[in-house]
């Protein structure tokens, strides 16, 4: 998504430089290639309703200061709103649940769950002094299975191995029973 939508704002950047004014017009511009990039990504409607609506409101008649060209001012509107919706600084994790505390990993194919699994489980078992379990309930993609386990041995997690012929609600109660059973951070 970040790769797109700054290649369609840099494409506006070009389009509307040498403007004194933010105008409604380059906003409007601006806001449709930021609206269909969101879109584009999945993100879900609502969301982007709420993001433009935002992004117009900063926007409209911005003086801009300086050097600055009114494609740069819109881009950093747009980026202090993405930074705003998407959360600003840095959440810890809080474990002090029951054990075992349950992290959901979820998104699109390729948008890399497997690697963040395998990065989170290191960081828990070498931060945080944590054990850890994995388990894919990718039941469509069995290469998926396979690569968090590769990953899970990398990071010295521990595996809890699942078929694509298991649904995936058997795959996390299974999971979720064998954790509570040795005690680990599933």
């Amino acid at each position: 998504m970040a790769s797109t939508l700054t290649d369609k704002l840099s494409g506006l950047v070009k389009k509307i430089s040498g403007q004194a004014r933010i105008t409604e017009a380059n906003v409007q511009d601006m806001l449709r290639e930021v609206r269909m990039a969101l879109l584009e990504a999945d993100v879900a409607l609502p969301v982007v309703r709420d993001f433009i609506a935002r992004v117009k409101d900063k926007a409209m008649g911005q003086e801009v200061l300086g050097s600055l060209k009114p494609g740069q001012a819109l881009v950093g509107i747009v980026n202090r709103e993405l930074a705003a919706t998407m959360g600003e600084g840095v959440s810890d994790l809080n474990l002090s649940a029951q054990p075992p505390a349950v992290i959901l990993m979820s998104g699109l194919q390729g948008s890399g769950k497997t690697t963040t699994t395998a990065k989170l489980a290191r960081h828990l078992i070498q931060k945080r002094k944590k054990k850890v379990l994995t388990v894919s309930g990718d039941v469509y993609r069995p290469a998926a299975i396979e690569q968090l386990k590769t990953v899970t041995a990398q990071a010295g997690a521990d595996w809890f191995p699942s078929t694509p012929d298991q649904k995936p609600l058997d795959i996390a109660r299974a999971a979720l029973d064998h954790a509570k059973s040795t005690s680990t951070t599933c």
